[in-house]
């Protein structure tokens, strides 16, 4: 999540960020992304039994001044309380009988009073301060865009290898058995990097408070959703991007609304309730639900809400989910909660004075795997929420690259992006071990983590084990799937300066020596190049014998600087002689310099 950049922050987790969203390799102009709507998106709960009609069967029956409400009632057959909704002026639009919700709409301005003296109801509330979409009543579905082509070419990225993720592909690359659920703004199933391992079956849209299983509803109606699913799991194909789990299957249930990528509270509660009838291991939130950046209890209508979602969310997990969420992008310590203006965000927000007994959603409640954002290497990203007791672990946040719509790829920033790297690690670890509950993979995300110690900042409370900044610790892929970082080979480094000039090809040697034998299968090439616009360069290791390892080829579009560390396997090359990388600028205007670069044998 990223700070409310337009009133819906979170959601967008994107924090503004976004890069170009160009093809892979193809230069391109910069394009900002939109807050996507807050934080994540929830899961489903109980097979909903058919509840509501058919999306265009209430076509009929809108009318301006509609608003949605949820009334919550016992577990059960809720049919007595349904009567009611339609006695006192309200139409049934969905319902959830395994957790007792009913969405109810009505344009009378009594509904809720009146509801909440009927028998059986426990609480009513309004899901907006704004009117249901005629939409609702007759979804629109999402564009299917056209795609474009990625080139050859799959660097390890550095969010990935500061997690580990390239080291745990070894191990596994996750199993095709593990669903992961990508509740958010959509997600583009014919992309090329996500298709192989998209599972439409098991993908919905869930706006406006009730399944539609029609073929595309679970499309993007943004990009948020879309390079969430990225960096979960974007195959490993050789093309593109790889995401931490590249070997289990993602499906899509679009929460956000078009038009506004808003993710109201009938929204979430469906999906997390579809969520935990379709078998999903793990699902990404990155999102809060709307209106409100934080629910409290004292309001009845917030009330309702936690109630609502807090029983889909428990619902899903007992159905064997973990809900992974993002904790938010406005740098808010959300163990010491004072006032909130970003809410409602459906209408005009206001300034409210608020306590730790409000509750953002659903990212603090119980069960939800908590997720801070890391900037570069181990520091916090300057817009990540904060709180101790309230963070379980970090990942990398800023800057990741990942697919957006039409088959192209940018760089985003925000906890939005962080918590699909923790449900990634998430999906590993379920693979790995595959009776695990949803308790148990919660216990192994925090146990493998690495300890993160609080900077000089006097806002970080807690211990080194366990902060407020980062929980316990930066997530790690390879422990979480059982292996172990191998021993360090024999290192060498170049740290000489080598200007890089427009349209020019410059080179940087290290010259081996003491080393027995062939080069490893897993070579590791650290490269630190400063330039600008790093689409205009491609990046070659040549070997002492002349072979050439491409390691990025016009990747990155406008992005700055190639930082990270690139595997290649070399073990055909004798190890002792002048290795040398090889930079090659293919554009005017932007240039920059070989700072330093390594290998490790």
């Amino acid at each position: 999540m990223i700070p409310h950049i337009s009133s819906r922050p979170r959601r967008t987790l994107v924090l503004a960020a976004a890069l170009s969203a160009l093809a892979f390799g193809a230069p391109a102009a910069l394009a900002g992304t939109a807050p996507v709507s807050p934080a994540g998106i929830p899961e489903a709960s109980a097979p909903a039994k058919a509840q509501a009609p058919a999306p265009t069967s209430q076509s009929a029956t809108w009318a301006a001044g509609t608003r949605a409400y949820v009334v919550i009632t016992a577990a059960g057959d809720s049919s007595a309380v349904r009567s009611a909704v339609t006695a006192n002026g309200g139409t049934v639009f969905s319902y959830y009988d395994q957790i007792g919700v009913i969405v109810a709409h009505s344009t009378s301005s009594t509904f809720a009073a009146t509801m909440r003296g009927v028998g059986g109801v426990q609480k009513v509330g309004a899901t907006r301060t704004s009117d249901v979409p005629a939409d609702a009543y007759n979804p629109a579905l999402p564009a299917n865009p056209s795609q474009s082509t990625t080139p050859a070419g799959e660097p390890a990225r550095v969010d990935m290898t500061q997690i580990k993720a390239d080291q745990a592909w070894a191990v596994t690359t996750g199993s095709a058995s593990v669903k992961v659920g990508i509740l958010d703004t959509g997600v583009d199933d014919q992309h090329q990097d996500l298709a192989p391992n998209f599972n439409a079956a098991d993908s919905a849209s869930c706006a406006y408070g009730k399944p539609d299983t029609r073929v595309g509803a679970w499309r993007d109606v943004g990009t948020h959703g879309t390079h969430v699913a990225g960096s979960v799991a974007a195959a490993k194909n050789g093309k593109g991007v790889v995401g931490v789990a590249p070997g289990v299957k993602i499906s899509s249930v679009r929460v956000a609304e078009p038009g506004t990528s808003l993710f109201f509270a009938e929204n979430t509660i469906c999906a997390f309730v579809w969520s935990g009838d379709h078998g999903f291991k793990v699902t990404n939130n990155s999102y809060y639900t709307d209106p409100w950046q934080f629910n409290c209890p004292d309001n009845v209508d917030q009330a309702a809400i936690i109630e609502g979602v807090k029983r889909a969310q428990e619902y899903a997990e007992s159905k064997g989910s973990l809900q992974v969420a993002a904790a938010g992008n406005e740098n808010y310590d959300l163990a010491n909660k004072t006032t909130d203006s970003a809410s409602p965000n459906d209408s005009t927000p206001t300034n409210r004075t608020i306590t730790n007994a409000c509750l953002d959603i659903p990212t603090e409640l119980p069960g939800v795997v908590t997720v801070a954002a890391n900037g570069t290497g181990t520091t916090k990203a300057s817009f990540s929420n904060f709180g101790q007791g309230v963070i379980d672990v970090a990942a990398p946040g800023s800057n990741v690259y990942s697919t957006v719509p039409g088959g192209g790829y940018s760089s985003m920033s925000g906890t939005s992006m962080a918590s699909p790297h923790v449900a990634g690690v998430a999906a590993l670890v379920a693979s790995a071990n595959p009776t695990f509950t949803p308790a148990q993979i919660r216990t192994a995300l925090a146990t493998q983590a690495n300890d993160v110690a609080c900077p000089s900042d006097s806002r970080c409370k807690g211990t080194t084990a366990n902060n407020g900044f980062f929980g316990e610790g930066q997530v790690d892929a390879l422990k979480a799937v059982g292996g172990s970082t191998p021993p360090p080979g024999k290192y060498f480094e170049n740290l000489t300066d080598v200007v890089i000039t427009d349209n020019a090809t410059v080179n940087s040697a290290i010259t081996v020596s003491g080393v027995t034998g062939n080069a490893p299968t897993t070579l590791k090439v650290g490269v630190d190049i400063k330039h600008t616009y790093i689409g205009d360069l491609k990046v070659d290791l040549v070997a002492p014998d002349g072979s050439v390892y491409v390691l990025s080829n016009r990747a990155g579009g406008s992005t700055d600087n190639i930082v990270q560390t690139f595997t290649v396997n070399a073990s055909t090359e004798v190890a002792n002689g002048v290795w040398t990388l090889r930079v090659n600028d293919n554009a005017n205007q932007d240039t920059g310099k070989i700072d330093a670069w390594n290998l490790t044998f």
